[in-house]
């Protein structure tokens, strides 16, 4: 500047405004695991309350579900302790063979040729074995059936902790084999392991294919199955240790009971009456503990009372060995070695004093602290032991399994004279007609009712027949039929299998393959017209269906279950709510402690037997026991879920009789069919189509589910075929079942909205029956009869709506139906199983 003065410069300060960023964290970031870590329960007030009681309920539920993991390991754990040891009952294991061309007696050969086990003979057949293996510190108990036999297949099945399933190397299973396969499956399929018997003795290069085949089959139905080889005694002490190290399965209707297979029955008829006894049984008990004051079922023999229940020597100790005398008493635990006593004295101490602990143990009646200082130690000893519970009268269940009816006690109570006036004047102001009604009619019902009612006995088995057939069949002529065509198809089967049948026109009955054609047709039409019936000429439809009622909507109209009941109804029993009572008596089954013990060895007394059991005893079926929950022996409605099986094709009627399997239990009765839906109201099925679920409805003693059921149909000549699989579904009569039937017209005459209908009725008194019920159309219109046309049957109709000439008018009416009280116990055995196989084979090797 001018004057040579100089100007300052104002110097920037870089530390001012520098820019500092963040340093770098190096490293991962915490998870939320370790700041829960760090934090150690402590939790900061900024955190929201409803975020942390998220968190711990989180942490609850991982927690709960944890605990749940270990409970569950620790109970297979246990079951794998228990099994087969001392604490436990034998690993009871059945031998079925599902070909024909393979030995079950080979099978059974190379297990009891292992030299380091103990063998026991349980029977003198040799077909039921005890095996001790101390390298697995576990006892076994082999059982072989005869496979022809389905009903003790199914037994042993019921049973058994794990099947053996013997295969042929060709084919793996034939027909036979299939069909027994389906009933385990249905019934239950416990733990199994599949044994192929026979490959070593194929040449070597086709060992691989029969291998690889082998394993196509199985991949169809099983699909985590194991293929074992049995042809040396190697090869059989794998299999044992497969099995005693074999997660095991259970079946639902068993875990709630006690149960036993028996190794010895005896039999002591009764001094005053020599027509029943005492049964005495013994094995091991399975399942649940037993309660000498609950009922037993045999399994194909019925339900019994129990007396008391003795403490046997175990005949196969997993540790024989002996003791030395002491204090002048002898101890001996080996009752399975030569010299051993079958006394229950000869027990180890150490057993005793923990067998005095349970609570199961009672002193007899009348015992008292003289006479036990009175008594020989080996008496004492043998009095505690022998005898463990004696059956009490005061809380022994009852054998009572119907309600005696009380002829003067009805459920309609007498009107009052207020309710008779009341009656009488809107009788008279409606003019109606008083008619003779049977009791327990409602007012509704009674004007259905015609005076003449010659027809009103007649059941409702007759009613199908007039209405699908038009012909009535007399039932003892029926059952003549049926006895001669039994005796003739059963004089037949003596023919060898081997051996050409050259007559086979002269076996064939025609009158059965004509009631098999008609019963077809009949499937066939009900499928096509379903409920749809012709209104009989001969006939007044007033009278031919009196006892049916229309509906203004199936759903939604009202039907009070306890209107016009049958006297059937009087002996059976009913739960005011089937599913509460179930929860009750399991819950109270598992937490009760009374009983001997499972895995105890007892001799079970069955009081009044009858002679013809032991009779019908078969030494190659096994005999089950299983104990009954509370109201399990009482006769109520039981309805099944069912599913028809896919290798049956043959028409089943409804009310035709049916062999049962349900639970341990079997039976015949006739199912009666209806539709399984959510509703109120169910529909009624003439027929049990194929692919369908349909349930099926009986009279039976209760049975609470989870159970399986198995449905059979009994041919002419013995057999039994599979017709349908499924489950117990409930106990309850109040399920109302309607059959349905359909009236059909056709339009005559049609002038918009009203037509005139013939062919639905044949007099001008049916039309003025039917007019309030509400008509309908395959095509979706609705109308109601306006007012009869004539003395044959025409009909003025007013309907929604104008109808097409090629329609078809409909009116439905509607009936509540019952099954059939035909409960029959007592199941026949079925015929050893025939299949066309060797026909079939014969037949091949005469063409070739």
């Amino acid at each position: 500047m001018a004057g040579g003065g100089c100007v300052q410069q104002e110097r920037h300060r870089p530390g001012a405004f520098k820019q500092s960023n963040k340093a770098h964290k190096a490293g991962r970031h915490r998870t939320k695991g370790s700041l829960e870590r760090e934090q150690r329960g402590r939790v900061s007030v900024k955190v929201s309350t409803k975020k942390l009681k998220k968190q711990l309920r989180r942490h609850d539920r991982r927690h709960h579900a944890t605990q749940i993991r270990q409970q569950r390991r620790e109970a297979v754990l246990a079951e794998k302790r228990s099994l087969g040891t001392k604490e436990g009952p034998p690993h009871l294991v059945g031998v079925i063979v599902l070909h024909s061309g393979t030995s079950g007696a080979d099978v059974m050969r190379l297990i009891r040729s292992d030299e380091t086990s103990s063998v026991y003979d349980l029977n003198r057949s040799g077909e039921q074995f005890g095996l001790i293996c101390p390298r697995f510190k576990q006892r076994f108990s082999f059982i072989r059936v005869n496979s022809g036999d389905i009903h003790a297949v199914l037994d042993l099945a019921k049973v058994v902790d794990t099947l053996m399933l013997v295969l042929d190397p060709h084919e793996g299973w034939d027909s036979y084999g299939d069909f027994c396969l389906s009933c385990l499956f249905a019934q239950g399929l416990p733990s199994h392991v599949f044994v192929v018997q026979g490959i070593n003795d194929l040449p070597v290069k086709k060992r691989t294919d029969a291998k690889r085949s082998l394993t196509k089959i199985f991949e169809r139905r099983f699909l985590d199955a194991k293929l074992f080889h049995m042809d040396t005694e190697q090869d059989a002490a794998l299999i044992v240790r497969h099995i005693a190290m074999q997660k095991q399965r259970h079946l639902a209707f068993r875990d709630h009971r006690s149960y036993l297979l028996a190794q010895q029955v005896t039999f002591e008829a009764d001094a005053g009456n020599g027509l029943v006894g005492t049964l005495k049984v013994s094995g091991y008990i399975r399942g649940q503990p037993l309660n000498v004051n609950r009922l037993v079922h045999i399994v194909g023999h019925g339900d019994f009372q129990m007396q008391q229940i003795d403490g046997s020597p175990d005949p196969m100790p997993l540790n024989p060995k002996t003791t030395k005398k002491r204090e002048g008493l002898t101890v001996i635990a080996a009752h399975g070695a030569e010299g051993s006593s079958s006394s229950p004295c000869f027990i180890s101490c150490l057993v005793l004093q923990s067998v005095i602990k349970q609570k199961c143990w009672k002193y007899s009646e009348g015992y008292t602290e003289s006479q036990e200082r009175n008594k020989d130690p080996c008496a004492e000893m043998e009095e505690d032991l022998k005898v463990l519970m004696k059956a009490d009268s005061r809380k022994q269940e009852s054998l009572e399994s119907e309600v005696v009816p009380d002829p003067m006690e009805g459920e309609q109570t007498w009107p009052t004279d207020e309710e008779l006036q009341e009656a009488e004047d809107t009788l008279n102001s409606s003019r109606k007609i008083v008619r003779k009604v049977p009791k327990g009619t409602s007012d509704y019902q009674a004007t259905w009712i015609l005076d003449d009612e010659g027809d009103e006995e007649e059941s409702d088995e007759d009613m199908e027949k007039d209405e699908i057939m038009g012909e009535t069949v007399s039932q003892a002529s029926g059952e003549s039929d049926c006895e001669e065509e039994a005796d003739e198809e059963c004089e037949t089967m003596t023919v060898p299998e081997s051996i050409r049948d050259d007559n086979y026109d002269e076996k064939v009955d025609e009158e059965e393959e004509m009631m098999m054609l008609e019963k077809c047709k009949q499937e066939r039409m009900d499928e096509m017209f379903p409920d749809e019936v012709d209104t009989p000429k001969d006939v007044a439809a007033r009278v031919r269906f009196q006892k049916y009622r229309g509906l203004k909507s199936f759903r939604t109209s009202p039907w009070d279950p306890k209107e016009n009941l049958p006297r059937d109804y009087a002996r059976i029993f009913q739960f005011q709510n089937y599913t509460r009572t179930k929860r009750r008596i399991y819950r109270e089954t598992e937490e009760e402690v009374e009983g001997a013990m499972p895995g105890w060895y007892v001799t079970v007394h069955i009081g009044s037997v009858p002679v013809s059991l032991m009779d019908s005893l078969d030494p190659e079926v096994p005999l089950a026991l299983f104990t009954l929950l509370p109201h399990e022996h009482k006769m109520s409605v039981m309805h099944f879920l069912l599913r028809r099986h896919a290798n049956n094709t043959e028409p089943i009627k409804s009310k035709e009789e049916m062999v049962f399997h349900c639970g341990c239990r079997r039976f015949r009765a006739p199912p009666l069919y209806s539709q399984h839906t959510s509703a109120n109201k169910f529909k009624y099925e003439r027929f049990f189509r194929c692919n369908s679920t349909l349930v099926g409805t009986v009279y039976g003693p209760i049975t609470f589910s989870p159970a399986s059921v198995l449905m059979f149909k009994q041919r002419v000549n013995g057999m039994h075929d599979l017709v349908a699989t499924g489950s117990v579904l409930k106990a309850d009569p109040d399920r109302i079942i309607v059959k349905r039937i359909i009236l059909s017209g056709h339009p005559f005459k049609i002038l918009n909205k009203t037509s005139v209908v013939r062919y639905m009725f044949f007099n001008r008194e049916d039309v003025l029956w039917f007019k309030p019920v509400e008509l309908r159309t395959k095509w979706g219109r609705k109308g109601h009869i306006k007012e009869p046309l004539g003395t044959h049957g025409h009909m003025k109709c007013l309907f929604d709506g104008q109808l097409k000439s090629q329609d078809t008018v409909l009116m439905s009416l509607y009936k509540r139906v019952f099954p059939k009280w035909a409960y029959d116990p007592y199941v026949p055995s079925p015929i050893p199983w025939e299949r066309t196989e060797s026909t079939v084979n014969v037949l091949e090797v005469e063409m070739d």
